[in-house]
């Protein structure tokens, strides 16, 4: 397995976090973690990026455990839903900063910007961009060291219909490169275009691990249907 997720857990309080939680992913798996606001998506993919330490629990990248923060750091891109990025700053220099932090050769810079249409904006502060040019830069930033496994917390979140077809064209580019992606979503009509298989987070516990089809066809889909996707 190229992820291993054994009892992970993130406590707030006792109604909010992430409760003891595991579970196995593939290589090349595309998986949807979907779930109520505040169910603990976000806190999971935060843990797998090494954003936040757990309380408990532990989990395993090729073997390797999570804590052993430089043997990983080139193995997993993670993309939040508000992109961290320094707004004061240009493009390039953004990606310069990360390339410079992970001893990553400028020529890789220039790929991605050429990859991601962003020449023509090297020089924009960030602060001036859309949100959809913010959420590229930040893609293209976790893509520098070009990393096995992908994380996105709700890529389409607030943008609009071109700009949500230009993330679903690279979910696909990355899926076809045989990279693991593991995403958050309460859209049903991209859980059921890209997730391979569809883990559901209730009160930060994971109550179905199951193929996109049997979701859609279950008991769990039809309890939750209208809280997940009409908040």
């Amino acid at each position: 397995m190229q992820i291993e997720v054994r009892e992970l857990t993130k406590a707030y309080d006792k109604k909010r976090g992430l409760f003891p939680t595991s579970f196995e992913v593939k290589k090349g798996e595309l998986i949807a973690i979907v779930g109520h606001n505040g169910a603990g998506k976000s806190t999971l993919l935060k843990i797998l990026a090494n954003c936040i330490l757990p309380d408990s629990g532990t989990v395993l990248i090729d073997g390797i455990n999570l804590k052993d923060r430089m043997s990983l750091v080139r193995k997993i891109g993670f993309v939040p839903e508000t992109p961290n990025l320094f707004d004061l700053f240009s493009v390039e220099y953004n990606l310069k900063l990360f390339a410079r932090l992970f001893k990553i050769p400028f020529s890789r810079i220039e790929q991605m910007l050429n990859e991601f249409d962003l020449l023509s904006f090297r020089k924009n502060k960030i602060q001036i961009l859309s949100k959809g040019l913010k959420q590229r830069v930040s893609i293209a930033r976790s893509l520098l060291p070009n990393p096995p496994i992908l994380l996105f917390d709700e890529p389409t979140s607030g943008l609009d219909f071109e700009m949500t077809k230009g993330i679903y064209q690279l979910l696909n580019n990355f899926h076809s490169q045989e990279k693991t992606i593991i995403f958050t979503s309460h859209r049903p009509e991209e859980i059921r275009e890209f997730a391979t298989r569809i883990l559901i987070l209730h009160q930060g516990r994971l109550v179905f691990n199951d193929s996109t089809e049997q979701y859609f066809r279950s008991e769990t889909h039809q309890k939750l249907y209208k809280e997940l996707y009409t908040q």
